[in-house]
């Protein structure tokens, strides 16, 4: 069958929402702080690079960035992803808080509006409803293309917010998360506070902090945002489907390492509450060894991992 496009692109509103009930539309002010945060880091970097020619990165800052990048990263998806969306271990409260402020430091919104819009996309994945489907407008050809775009940075000036109250009401009475909330921008700038103190206490240079906040704030930043939204728009156009999922998630393995398992996006959908997305064997999926680690130090338990006898047919790229 051959490419197609729709006449009519896929709704990425809240099919919930309707008359009777107020919509959480995305204000201006919100596409101002989000196309800042989308474009920052590469203004950000092309600005030192021309004035800074020559002397654009140091070990020190990669170093400082890697770190920064597998902490955050590992919030988001052990914690905002795992944890808290879909419930796939129970942790201690120290557990609990510390991933819920990692993953905030990625900056990729706030612990409840990130789960809320994260369980929509699995109630309404590739239909009308779903916040980033990458088939908005239909597939193969032109089509795509504007969907790949629309899924990965697209939707976040057009979808609508998604009700927390609708979809993760059960955050709102957790009182140690509500408050990570309320923390976020504070958190979002520590994010970036950093590296740029770190950078100015080795160098003792305000260039040697400016170069870190740079390289391990913005870029490292940015970076992660791109992995997340690849599994957004990649996740779902190209790779292989190993499960039976209802979707077009795929599993993708090039992401495998740099979104520590989340590529895994087919076998996920198939089976959404897995503590472990790699379910096969040779699938590299470094969230699940560490949710491994946290279950033997006795930080995690009752971790819904893998069922043996579940259909996991196919392969895993």
């Amino acid at each position: 069958m051959g490419p197609t496009s729709l006449a009519d692109p896929l709704s990425a509103s809240d099919p919930s929402d309707d008359g009777a009930a107020s919509a959480a539309l995305v204000t201006t002010s919100q596409k101002v702080i989000t196309t800042a945060i989308v474009a920052g880091p590469a203004l950000a970097l092309a600005l030192v690079v021309w004035l800074l020619w020559g002397s654009v990165i140091n070990l020190t800052d990669v170093v400082i960035g890697v770190i920064l990048y597998v902490a955050t990263g590992f919030g988001i998806t052990v914690g905002f992803h795992r944890l808290f969306t879909h419930r796939g271990f129970v942790p201690n409260r120290a557990l609990k808080i510390t991933l819920a402020v990692l993953g905030s430091m990625a900056v990729e919104g706030s612990v409840t509006s990130w789960v809320a819009t994260h369980r929509r996309h699995h109630m309404f994945s590739d239909q009308a409803g779903d916040p980033h489907s990458p088939h908005r407008y239909g597939s193969g050809g032109m089509a795509i293309t504007r969907g790949l775009f629309f899924s990965h940075v697209g939707w976040l000036f057009v979808s609508d917010n998604s009700s927390a109250e609708r979809y993760a009401p059960d955050m709102l009475k957790d009182r140690d998360l509500v408050l990570i909330g309320k923390l976020f921008p504070l958190l979002a700038l520590a994010s970036l506070a950093i590296p740029f103190a770190i950078g100015y206490a080795i160098s003792g240079s305000w260039v040697g902090a400016l170069m870190a906040l740079v390289w391990a704030g913005l870029v490292r930043m940015a970076l992660l945002h791109h992995v997340t939204w690849s599994i957004n728009s990649l996740c779902h156009t190209f790779g292989r489907q190993s499960d039976g999922s209802t979707d077009q998630s795929t599993n993708l393995w090039p992401l495998a390492v740099v979104s520590f398992g989340e590529n895994w996006h087919n076998i996920h959908h198939a089976h959404p509450t897995w503590a472990r997305h790699g379910a096969r064997r040779g699938m590299v999926d470094p969230s699940a060894w560490l949710i491994g680690r946290f279950e033997r130090f006795g930080w995690a338990t009752r971790v819904r991992w893998p069922v043996p006898s579940a259909d996991l047919a196919g392969t895993e790229s």
